[in-house]
């Protein structure tokens, strides 16, 4: 989750154009060097997955004071609303609707218990660290634990939600915010990395992988029949689609938010008076329906590769908001948000392993609770492209699910802590 810069940027590079210039020709470098132009690049690609590099460089940029992602324009509102609305519409539109349909109820039963098992390490964390150093979980800690719940159950406006609802005071508010990012988006790289080696994972655990793997080759069937060369023509629909339709989301999206908020009574409990919300679900929506005509076909004609690279830009703006150094400011906090995904992790492995359901199922039932919709795409892109809108509608099904749910942890937190 980005924040408002409380002080002015002293970081070196403050302009957002020559910032711009920096991500895009980084980039560019990581995915010449992963086509292996010499030996030693092409076995380090071998082990290190150019997404993860793509993340962490500039989070890198941001660490060592060169760039200051949190005071930067290129996540929020460029690359958040503007290129992931697009990446989701050209994504979607190239989707098998009837494929992604045979995955089944086990995602949706990876998404709860992905859920239920972030509620559990809440508690499991806060009595293990009670164990361990009481001072941590003293006070309001409780409180930034809860707001934290409402961010990896749902997204930043759930953060925001449970701040005001318990009265989390700014510094413990930002602490958390530290371990939001710090724990949170390590586990994402994780994911990025072993998404990599899915194949061997699925053929040890002896998961049933045939309705990913049916899709992905229809998919790369329908590609490979369509396939051509792009005219200036094509990219000029491709482009004309995708921001024609982020446009009109935005132009949606704002009174749709807005009289839902005065008209609705329950639709803050489910995020329906944020305008971000109706955005992702109007353009994946957008997208579906545009996969059930014509345009489907503009696929061959690179609209996946546009929206990839799309979230590859992406992925690059939510790394430059990580400060890599000040994971150690608050070691016994970040301990704290270690054991507590530690508690997530191998309870939907459990789940994952008594379902027999395939490594993409576990990692999206993490990342569209632990990141939501904003980057379960990027993670869901990985295994294939056409997969990105499963993980939006999954982590945009969490703004609807994250405020219950951490309202919940905080009133059992706030019991454990013995203040109510």
């Amino acid at each position: 989750m980005a924040i408002e810069a409380s002080e002015p940027s002293t970081a070196l590079i403050q302009n957002d154009i020559v910032l711009f210039g920096l991500i895009a020709a980084t980039l560019g470098l990581v995915f010449w060097l992963s086509s292996g132009p010499t030996p030693f690049w092409k076995k380090f690609f071998t082990w290190v997955p150019a997404l993860l590099l793509c993340y962490f460089i500039p989070g890198v940029y941001n660490s060592i004071g060169l760039i200051d992602g949190n005071a930067s324009a290129l996540y929020n509102p460029v690359a958040s609303r503007v290129l992931l609305p697009a990446a989701l519409v050209l994504l979607t539109l190239t989707i098998d609707l009837k494929g992604v349909l045979r995955l089944g109820p086990k995602l949706l039963a990876m998404y709860a218990g992905a859920s239920i098992s972030i509620m559990l390490g809440a508690f499991v964390a806060f009595w293990v660290m009670d164990l361990l150093h009481p001072a941590t979980v003293a006070g309001d800690t409780w409180g930034g634990m809860a707001a934290l719940a409402g961010s990896w159950i749902g997204g930043g406006a759930n953060m925001l939600a449970m701040k005001e609802i318990f009265a989390v005071d700014e510094t413990t508010f930002g602490q958390f915010v530290v371990v939001d990012v710090g724990v949170g988006y390590v586990w994402m790289a994780i994911l990025i990395f072993l998404a990599n080696r899915a194949g061997a994972i699925d053929a040890r655990t002896g998961a049933d992988t045939r309705a990913i793997e049916e899709l992905k080759e229809r998919l790369a069937s329908y590609q490979k029949q369509h396939e051509r060369v792009a005219s200036l023509t094509d990219l000029m629909v491709i482009i004309g689609i995708a921001f024609g339709a982020v446009g009109l989301c935005h132009a949606v999206a704002g009174p749709a938010s807005a009289w839902f908020a005065q008209n609705v009574s329950w639709s803050r409990q489910v995020s329906l008076h944020e305008p971000f919300v109706w955005v992702v679900v109007l353009s994946t929506f957008i997208g579906l329906g545009l996969s059930l005509t014509r345009a489907r076909t503009l696929d061959g004609a690179g609209a996946s590769k546009i929206g990839t690279l799309f979230l590859y830009i992406l992925i690059a703006c939510i790394g430059m908001q990580m400060d890599i150094g000040s994971l150690a400011d608050k070691p016994w906090l970040l301990a704290l948000g270690v054991i507590w995904i530690v508690v997530h992790i191998v309870l939907l492995a459990l789940l994952a392993k008594l379902l027999r359901v395939p490594f993409f199922y576990f990692a999206m039932g993490s990342q569209s609770n632990i990141g939501g919709p904003a980057s379960a795409p990027v993670v869901a892109s990985v295994f294939h492209p056409s997969l990105a809108p499963v993980g939006a509608l999954l982590g945009a099904l969490g703004y609807a699910t994250g405020t219950v749910a951490a309202y919940i942890v905080g009133v059992v937190l706030r019991s454990m802590a013995g203040q109510g």
